[in-house]
């Protein structure tokens, strides 16, 4: 098999990146350290022969054929260990770190599972940096700001773990085959580690109907008086709809809802106690 052979593969979400203006960029965009690079989908390796050239690269590739062929066009590479092919799925390879040392991830990311991975590495430890291509759809959720309207639950972790910026957007006429939809390279600088699931429940209930009101949704989860409560003192309207709050306050409402519905159970246990004394 050589790479002129390849036909793209609809189960694994294949678009080989050809566009050498553009991986060029990719490198370009790379955090300046000394962390080993993951890539995941290498593909035809039309990315990871310019990765290769300045980091130490760990590569994931799911589907065998590409697999065999990689490990033929690398084949010094890997000798040398400048590259490290893992055949098989990331997924299942991802415990709670993917390597054992600090990486940045770069990679051109099959469109189908881009946010699962992303999410991983967000939550990460390992992981310091995110300098991927995806659907320019979901690269604008990861680095929209509060009162866009495609700011949601994406945004927010993204902007909870650190800082989210898109490099440059590419057109379908950069891939072999061409998908039907824009792409773009975007990068995430990270501070800290995705880590708090409940938070990230209660922004599932808050933008679960995005068109209706913050207070309207979070009233599924959240005792109203208590929401109300915490409105008034973030200085939010009732009428404030879920993507024009900020990061900030999205935590500061987390943190005061929990705060009073904690202390509103612990009144109700108060009062139980009290009651119970009383029937003796």
């Amino acid at each position: 098999m050589n790479k002129e052979s390849v036909v793209a593969k609809k189960k694994f979400g294949q678009n080989f990146l050809k566009d050498q203006s553009v991986l060029r960029k990719i490198v370009e965009a790379m955090p300046k350290n000394d962390h080993k690079v993951v890539e995941i989908g290498p593909g035809l390796g039309d990315l990871t022969k310019f990765l290769v050239d300045v980091k130490s690269v760990e590569a994931f590739e799911v589907d065998t054929d590409l697999c065999k062929l990689l490990q033929n066009i690398f084949k010094e590479e890997i000798t040398t260990k400048r590259l490290h092919l893992n055949c098989g799925d990331v997924l299942q390879a991802w415990k709670s770190t993917l390597v054992d040392e600090p990486y940045d991830l770069v990679a051109n990311l099959p469109y189908y599972i881009a946010t699962n991975i992303i999410l991983k590495a967000l939550a990460d430890p390992m992981c310091k940096n995110i300098l991927v291509m995806v659907q320019l759809e979901v690269a604008e959720k990861f680095c929209a700001s509060s009162g866009e309207k495609v700011f949601g639950s994406l945004g927010i972790i993204a902007q909870s773990v650190g800082k989210a910026s898109i490099v440059t957007k590419v057109p379908p006429t950069a891939f072999d085959p061409q998908p039907k939809v824009d792409s773009a390279v975007f990068l995430i600088q990270k501070s800290a580690d995705r880590s708090d699931k409940e938070f990230e429940e209660m922004l599932r209930v808050a933008f679960s109907q995005p068109r209706k009101t913050l207070i309207k949704n979070l009233s599924a989860k959240y005792d109203k008086k208590i929401l109300q409560e915490v409105f008034e003192t973030l200085e939010l309207t009732l009428t404030i709809r879920p993507h024009q709050v900020d990061t900030n306050d999205y935590h500061q409402l987390y943190k005061l809802t929990r705060s009073l519905d904690g202390r509103r159970d612990t009144r109700g246990s108060d009062k139980q106690t009290s009651n119970a004394k009383q029937t003796k």
